[in-house]
């Protein structure tokens, strides 16, 4: 290994060899990557798997974390995504408590400090890589390779495919799991060490050690189990020297020595291959019983390949995404935060001049294949087989080779991958050294390509830093993902630019013309501005293409609703409460519609179930005080007043229903202190100073009920109930003057 360090002597400067100063270097540029993302806010999947996960808060029990996804769903559930990642929302939950709340800051200083702890602990995973387990007698390692461990480090500390994961919060997933894994790798490396001084007892008990820190990575995220499988290729390749070009040779001449080679006589290796198989087997078992309901089922949108009838398509196109992938590697220039829904359109034609790519990264492949396993330099095999072994076995999960996954291509499942990448091209820069007199333009190259990468982490960071920038990122990247347009659309709609917001929701509906969401939230948007003839159109293609579309039957209830069309509101309704059980804003929408057509009874038996199923559901509770208080049933609206309030004792709409309750029932005092604590709440509120002042002309307080008159005209001048009432008083007042006089 010495070579290879002295090949890269013009490249690393020998003052920041030493472990501390290497370590040091690897972890300030880390931070200093991805420093501009810490106050980022919550953007694209932070805001389900974070802000909307009730797994983060207090009220929910500690123990229901691991019976949920990642998302807060339960896997039992049918729509679960079963991505099961109990430890990464764990620390999401302490963020949480230890922030206050959802405040952002947090969340990212931590992802930040992950990935440079991470970048530092690959120093010592690189120095094993590249320089292998050899001890002296006094059990000091030997051929550290500190020059080729800390460029590589490097390379990977400053990955522009790492933005996703370090600057978007729920990419902590990956950084956990990578967390588990190097360690895991790492308490296996030390079982050798172990073996040498202790004996076999203290080799197990890494062994075993190793096993359980790949489960933990497991359970930060799915790809942890892998760790077990570079163990053993590890293990293999370096403790037990296996070299398959000997094995074949001797295979070829029937050579009687094969018996001899020393890892198949080596009762060691097997028993660790044994603890590493059944201790993965049972992980994945336990695992698979947790998932409960069988694997995720996927749209076509999400994974088109995975669709195609033809297994020569799929095959073709799978190979087509691994050389996008390896691609994203090589150069880490187009990123975007979603790859599907059109992004990257299949390869159906054998004249496709993408299969170009294919041809160029199985070349690749099988060249680097045949020099690891075929070189007679020992070095070099061990590296580039480790290398490879890095970069492939962390991967599989997401090849599609074992199970269908839910995405096209996705920069988070290259942070593992990216180590083995960063270790085979730090070799190839030795080897081109060692190749070449013209070290400096070698220096130069290194030097440029950290630079450069560095500065697209920094410009990445920043696009990650808000929804509006990272959306519009993705547009020059992928201008066919209808995925893209949606996210552009629903963003601008939320920041109340409808204009905009339709004109990208039609994009993305014209990209995909079975974008049932798109649909949904443009149909939302038309019944809003009162074209509700075009949003039950688009309402009604949407449940028609996904019939358990919950939410799309909501809102076409809402808009037929709208249109007087009640039997087909009510059976829309029903029928996205049918969909999905627990639906309190369609309990709401029903109560609605029964309320229009004075059926009292039902519509407050919806309004009860929508408190039920959501006891802070204000406008709910509201609904039902107001038809209780309009039908005379004062004591009843009392009754679910006090109780509403009990509940959410801070809603001033409640405070002022309520106390428009009591006012009725001459209870003027305890209606006048909820009056004004409403109105302390909303000052502005022209409706509470007005009802307030009918409470002081009932109560013959005349000044006080002229005084909130006024207020309320002035905050409203057109209310004409109130000003009617004021009127009356002024009348009254001018009465009581003159009788005085």
């Amino acid at each position: 290994m010495a070579e290879l360090d002295a090949d890269l002597d013009h490249i690393i400067p020998s003052s920041v060899v030493p472990p501390f100063w290497a370590k040091l270097v690897v972890g300030c540029v880390s931070l200093l990557c991805f420093a501009r993302s810490y106050d980022g806010d919550f953007v694209f999947d932070d805001s389900e798997a974070i802000v909307n996960n009730k797994d983060l808060q207090a009220d929910t029990p500690l123990g229901d974390l691991w019976h949920h996804d990642f998302w807060g769903s339960r896997l039992s559930s049918n729509t679960s995504h079963k991505s099961y990642r109990p430890l990464t929302v764990l620390t999401f939950r302490i963020n949480y408590y230890l922030s206050g709340g959802f405040h952002p800051v947090g969340f990212h200083v931590v992802n930040i400090l992950l990935h440079g702890g991470i970048s530092v602990l690959m120093v010592d995973v690189f120095s094993v890589l590249f320089g292998g387990l050899q001890y002296t007698s006094k059990g000091r390692r030997v051929h550290l390779a500190p020059r080729a461990s800390l460029l590589a480090a490097l390379l990977f500390a400053v990955h522009p495919v790492h933005t996703e994961c370090v600057a978007g919060v729920v990419g902590r997933a990956d950084l956990l799991c990578a967390l588990f894994f190097l360690l895991s790798f790492l308490g296996y490396c030390k079982a050798f060490r172990e073996s040498n001084k202790e004996g076999a007892h203290s080799s197990t008990f890494w062994v075993l050690l190793s096993i359980f820190l790949g489960a933990v990575a497991m359970l930060c995220k799915e790809q942890g189990i892998t760790v077990l499988g570079l163990n053993a290729v590890f293990d293999i390749l370096v403790i037990g020297k296996f070299n398959l070009l000997e094995v074949i040779q001797k295979i070829l001449r029937k050579d009687k020595s094969l018996e001899s080679i020393s890892m198949l006589r080596s009762g060691g290796l097997l028993f660790r291959m044994t603890l590493l198989t059944s201790g993965g087997a049972g992980v994945l078992y336990v695992r698979w019983r947790i998932m409960g309901t069988g694997p995720p089922a996927f749209m076509e949108v999400d994974n088109p390949a995975s669709f195609a009838d033809s297994m020569l398509v799929r095959a073709i196109n799978y190979n087509y995404y691994y050389s996008l992938n390896a691609w994203l590697l090589l150069c880490p220039w187009w990123l975007c935060f979603d790859w599907s829904m059109g992004c990257i359109p299949l390869i159906k034609s054998i004249g496709d001049w993408r299969l170009i790519a294919l041809a160029a990264l199985w070349l690749c492949l099988i060249g680097l294949i045949c020099q690891a396993l075929c070189s007679e330099d020992s070095r070099k095999r061990r590296i580039l087989t480790l290398g490879l072994g890095f970069l492939v076995i962390p991967f599989l999960p997401a090849s599609n080779l074992f199970f269908r996954v839910g995405f096209v291509v996705a920069e988070r499942v290259l942070y593992l991958p990216s180590a083995g990448y960063c270790m085979l091209l730090t070799f190839g820069f030795g080897a081109l050294s060692r190749h070449t007199k013209k070290k400096k333009l070698i220096a130069a190259l290194v030097l440029g390509i950290l630079f450069i990468n560095i500065l697209r982490c920094m410009i990445r960071s920043g696009e990650w830093r808000s929804e509006d920038q990272l959306f519009r990122s993705a547009l020059s990247v992928c201008p066919l993902n209808a995925k893209v347009h949606y996210n552009i659309g629903k963003n601008l709609a939320d920041k109340g630019n409808q204009t905009a917001a339709i004109r990208y929701y039609r994009e993305a509906v014209r990209l995909n013309p079975k974008y049932v969401h798109a649909m949904n939230n443009l149909g939302n948007i038309l019944k809003e501005r009162n074209e509700l003839q075009e949003a039950e159109e688009l309402l009604s293609l949407a449940v028609q293409i996904q019939p358990d579309f919950a939410a799309a039957w909501m809102n076409l209830g809402i808009v037929q609703n709208s249109l007087k069309r009640f039997e087909a509101a009510e059976q829309s309704y029903r029928t996205a409460i049918k969909y999905r059980r627990k639906y309190p804003d369609c309990y709401y929408n029903l109560g609605r519609l029964y309320a229009d057509l004075n059926r009292h009874v039902d519509a407050l038996n919806a309004w009860r179930n929508a408190t039920v199923l959501k006891p802070e559901h204000s406008l709910a509770w509201n609904n039902m005080i107001i038809l209780l208080d309009s039908t005379g049933n004062l004591a009843q609206a009392e009754a679910v007043g006090r109780e509403a309030l009990g509940l959410i004792p801070n809603d001033h709409s409640l405070m002022f229903s309520l106390a428009n309750v009591l006012g009725k029932s001459q209870k003027y005092k305890e209606s006048e202190a909820l009056f004004l604590k409403a109105i302390k709440a909303n000052p502005n509120a022209a409706s509470y100073h007005g009802n307030l002042a009918v409470l002081y002309h009932r109560w013959g307080h005349l000044d006080l009920a002229k005084k909130h008159y006024e207020i309320s005209l002035q905050l409203d001048p057109t209310a004409a109930g109130t000003k009617e009432n004021y009127g009356l008083l002024r009348r009254k007042l001018e009465q009581m003057q003159k009788k005085d006089v």
